[in-house]
C-alpha cells in the first residue's frame, strides 16, 4: 500500500514539475513566441502527463498550466488580474481543453493497459491449454504405446509359441527317430515327410510373422517406400492369386474385371499383397468349399476399386472399423481349421492403401451373405508410365 502511495505521489510531481520546466523554458522567450503556440506547448505536456501517470495528474497539470499560462504569459504579468476579455476565453477554452485531451489520453492509456493485460492473460492461458495438451498428448501417447506392447505380446505368445512349439516337437521326434531308432519302431518315409512338412511350413508362418511385424514398423515409422510404376489390375490380381493358390484347392474363385479398365500408377507389388491378405482373410472367415469373388471396376474420382468377397458369417457393424486396428481380432474363430491370425494383416493392407491416396472399407455383399472387402487406388496422372517415384507411407492412424 505505501509504495503504490509514494509511486501516485511522484507522478503527481513529475506532472508540477513537467510544466514548472516548461513555463522556466518559455518565459524568456514569450514575446517572441505565439500565446497560441505556448498553449499548445502546455497541452502536449499535459497529454504526456496523462499518457504516463493517468487522469488526476493530469487535472493537476491542467490547473498549473492555466495559472501558469494566466500569471506569466498573459498581461499584466506576475499577477493573476486578466485585462483583456478574451484572454478570459482563451485560458477557458485552454483549461476546458486541457482536462478533455488529458481525460482522453489517459482513457487511452487505461484501455491499452487493459488490452495488455488481457494479451498477457490469452497467453498464460495458452501456455496453460498448451502444457495441459502436451500432457494429454503424452498421456495418451503412452497408453497406446502400453495397450501397443500388451497386444503385441499377445500376439507374439500366441503367434510365436505355436509354430515354435510344432517346430520342436517335429525335430525332437526325427532326431530321436535318427539318433535312437531300436528304442521302439522307427518313422517311416511317410511320416518323416510329414513332419518335415510341418516344420517346413511353421518356418513359413513364423518368416510372415516377422515380415509383417516388420511391415508394420515400417509404416508405423512412415520409412516404408512406395515404387509406383503404370501397370494392368489384372496383373496384380493374377500375382495375388498365384501366392494364394495353395488356399484356393478347394475354393470357386470368380473375377471380375471390368472391360477397358485403365492403367494404374502404384506399387504393383504391394497391390497385390493388399489383394492377397484379403484373399487370405476371406480363406479363413468363410466356409470350405465356398465362393470368393475377385472384382475390379472403375470408381470415381480417377479411382479403380477392387473387392475380395466371400461367403461366410460377415463382420458385424460394430466391428467393421475395429479390423483394421493392429492386432484387432475378432471374436469368431477361422472357419477352416486354421490360425486366427495376428491381426496386422488388415492394418498393413490400410496403411498400403492410404499411401497410394484411396482408402479401404467394409460393405455389405450383394447379395447379403459373406463379407465384402473393397479398396481404391488412383488411376495415376499424366506423368511418364515409366517414370517411378518412391513415396513414403503415412503412419497409420488409430481408429
Amino acid at each position: 500500500m505505501f509504495p503504490t502511495r509514494v509511486k501516485s505521489l511522484r507522478t503527481y510531481l513529475v506532472g508540477a514539475l513537467g510544466i514548472a520546466a516548461l513555463t522556466a523554458i518559455l518565459v524568456p522567450v514569450r514575446s517572441y513566441v505565439n500565446p497560441t503556440t505556448i498553449g499548445f506547448a502546455f497541452l502536449l505536456v499535459i497529454v504526456f502527463i496523462a499518457i504516463v501517470g493517468g487522469s488526476k495528474p493530469a487535472v493537476l497539470a491542467s490547473v498549473v498550466g492555466m495559472l501558469c499560462l494566466n500569471f506569466f504569459f498573459f498581461p499584466p504579468y506576475y499577477t493573476f488580474t486578466i485585462a483583456d476579455p478574451q484572454n478570459w476565453i482563451a485560458l477557458t477554452a485552454f483549461f476546458i481543453t486541457a482536462l478533455a485531451v488529458g481525460q482522453l489520453s489517459a482513457r487511452a492509456r487505461q484501455r491499452a493497459e487493459i488490452a495488455e493485460d488481457r494479451r498477457v492473460r490469452i497467453e498464460r492461458l495458452y501456455e496453460e491449454l498448451r502444457d495441459a495438451f502436451e500432457r494429454a498428448s503424452e498421456a495418451e501417447a503412452l497408453r497406446r504405446s502400453e495397450r501397443f506392447k500388451t497386444a503385441l505380446l499377445d500376439a507374439v505368445t500366441h503367434d510365436l509359441r505355436t509354430p515354435l512349439t510344432s517346430i520342436k516337437a517335429s525335430s525332437t521326434i526325427l532326431i530321436e527317430d535318427r539318433q535312437a531308432p531300436e528304442r521302439g519302431v522307427p518313422l517311416s518315409s511317410a511320416e518323416k515327410d510329414a513332419l518335415l512338412g510341418v516344420i517346413s511350413e511353421e518356418s513359413d508362418r513364423l518368416d510372415r510373422f516377422v515380415e509383417s511385424i516388420v511391415d508394420l514398423a515400417r509404416i508405423e515409422a512412415g520409412d516404408l517406400q512406395l515404387r509406383r510404376n503404370w501397370g494392368p489390375v489384372d496383373e496384380m490380381i493374377e500375382a495375388a492369386v498365384a501366392r494364394a493358390e495353395p488356399l484356393l484347392k478347394q475354393r470357386r474363385l470368380t473375377i471380375n474385371i471390368e472391360n477397358d479398365l485403365p492403367i494404374v500408377r502404384v506399387d504393383a507389388h504391394a497391390v497385390a499383397e493388399v489383394i492377397f491378405t484379403l484373399i487370405d482373410n476371406a480363406n479363413k472367415y468363410s466356409p470350405a468349399r465356398s465362393g470368393i469373388t475377385i472384382n475390379a471396376q472403375r470408381a470415381e474420382h480417377e479411382m479403380v476399386k477392387l473387392s475380395v468377397a466371400d461367403e461366410g458369417p460377415g463382420i458385424p457393424l460394430q466391428s467393421r472399423e475395429r479390423v483394421f486396428e493392429k492386432f484387432f481380432r475378432d471374436n469368431h474363430q477361422a472357419m477352416n481349421g486354421g490360425a486366427e491370425g495376428i491381426g496386422m494383416g488388415l492394418s498393413i493392407a490400410k496403411g498400403i492403401v492410404e499411401a497410394h491416396g484411396g482408402r479401404i472399407w467394409i460393405e455389405d455383399n450383394h447379395d447379403g451373405q459373406g463379407t465384402r472387402v473393397s479398396f481404391t487406388v488412383p488411376v495415376g496422372d499424366e506423368e511418364s508410365p515409366r517414370q517411378t517415384e518412391s513415396a513414403a507411407l503415412p503412419a497409420l492412424s488409430e481408429n
